[in-house]
Parts: structure tokens; C-alpha cells; sequence
């Protein structure tokens, strides 16, 4: 099987002890993909390079076989985010701001857009300034939007920031459903350890801007109980071998 996601060598310094260093990582189709770390450890930044969002300093980044750097727009083409918080024009409608995502999407009609805010449970408050939502309810458009067009590759920081139980459930079944039945691959960026847990099939560990460990979940979990003992020990390992113990 191919990689449809091919990082190689990434880097990028923003000062002292920031940023990220020779990352590589391969992404499958069908991949639900957990990015794990503590504060500063480099997950955003790396998702916002695998966007082309920021540039890197060092390093390639291939989406369906196109580089980032050279062939923008054919590598972001079936690409959807969601990266760090949600941010809309507050005087628009949720039905106004996926009637405007929609216009770079030819295939997507009024039927869709119904489903997907159905989907996130906004159907009920579709005409409602955005400026009235709660963060959780900002989240979840952000989460419409960015699945909306079907894109075979997601990419979601903090996805579940604001959210409920309801909400969280939510998103748990939408990811899993496109994943499986469209091969949609995610990579999830998140604090929510045993949400991850739950969803994913690989996880990866950031710690000082480096990729300290990463593999299938069931391979990771081979000698722990749960995910969040095994993050644990690796931090604690990762900080001792540092001296910060």
C-alpha cells in the first residue's frame, strides 16, 4: 500500500528549543492517525507545515505524490483542516459559511450541506449569527467544513476542544465512519488521550520537537494497560534521558 502522506526529514526552529526536527512519518490510506504531546512539543507546528501553512526550513512534504512546496494546489486538493481554534466571520449563519466553503467545491450541494449539519447537530441553529455559538458549536461547523467535501485526507488540531459528551460522540463515529467506509486518513492532534485511544490505529509521541516513538496502537499497547500509561512512561524516559528528571 501506498503512502498518500510522506514526510521526510522536516524541520523548522523558531528559537531556542522550539519548533520541530527531522520528522519523518508515512500515512496509509484509511489511517486514523493520534498526535500526541505535552504544551510546546511541536504538534501544531507540524500540522500547520503538512498544510503549507508556515514553510519549513528542512525537509519534504508529499500529499498524494505532490510536493507542497512546488505543487501547492494539487497536493491540497482532497486535503481538509481544522487547525488550532475554530475562526469564522461571526456575522455570517452556519448555513451562510458552508453555502461560502462550498463554492470551491463543485459537488456539493444543498442536500449536503443538510447532512452535514445534521451530522454535527446545528441543523436546529443553522440561521443563527455565529457570533452566538459557544465554542463547542464553533468547533463542530469547523468539523462540517472540513469534511464536508469528502477530502480523502483530514487533518484536525484539537478537534475536540468545547465539545460535550454528545459532541464528542459525535465526532468519534463521523471519523471512524469515513474512515471506513470512504478511506478517508485523519491525523488527529489532541490532549483527549483516551479519546485517541478509542479511534485510533497509530499514534505518535512529540516530545522536544522530535517524534520520540510512533506505530499502531495495539503494537504500542503490547506491555501497558492504556495509552496514557505508556505516554506517560515515554515522557518520563524522554526526560530523564535529558537530564529534566
Amino acid at each position: 500500500m501506498n503512502a498518500i502522506v510522506s514526510i521526510r526529514q522536516l524541520s523548522k526552529a523558531y528559537g531556542k528549543e522550539r519548533g520541530i526536527s527531522d520528522i519523518e512519518l508515512d500515512l496509509f490510506p484509511g489511517d486514523i492517525y493520534g498526535l500526541l504531546g505535552p504544551n510546546g512539543a511541536g504538534k501544531t507546528t507540524l500540522l500547520k507545515l503538512v498544510t503549507g501553512l508556515i514553510r519549513a526550513d528542512k525537509g519534504t512534504v508529499s500529499l498524494f505524490g505532490s510536493n507542497i512546496s512546488d505543487q501547492y494546489e494539487l497536493a491540497m486538493k482532497r486535503v481538509g483542516c481544522m487547525i488550532e481554534s475554530a475562526d469564522f466571520h461571526d456575522f455570517l449563519s452556519a448555513d451562510q459559511y458552508l453555502r461560502s466553503v462550498a463554492r470551491f467545491y463543485p459537488e456539493i450541494n444543498e442536500k449536503r450541506i443538510d447532512e452535514m449539519l445534521k451530522i454535527v447537530g446545528l441543523q436546529h441553529v443553522r440561521t443563527y449569527k455565529i457570533k452566538h455559538y459557544s465554542t463547542g458549536m464553533k468547533q463542530k461547523l469547523a468539523l462540517a467544513a472540513a469534511v464536508m467535501a469528502k477530502p480523502e485526507f483530514v487533518i484536525l488540531d484539537e478537534p475536540t476542544n468545547g465539545l460535550d459528551i454528545e459532541g464528542t460522540v459525535m465526532f468519534r463515529n463521523l471519523v471512524t465512519k469515513c474512515s471506513q467506509e470512504l478511506g478517508t486518513t485523519f491525523i488527529i492532534s489532541s490532549h483527549m488521550i483516551h479519546e485517541l485511544e478509542q479511534l485510533c490505529n497509530r499514534v505518535g509521541i512529540l516530545f522536544d520537537g522530535k517524534l520520540r516513538t510512533e506505530g499502531r496502537v495495539s503494537d504500542l499497547l503490547a506491555h501497558k494497560q492504556s495509552l496514557e500509561q505508556f505516554y506517560i512512561h515515554q515522557l518520563e524516559s524522554a526526560k530523564e534521558a535529558k537530564g529534566l528528571a
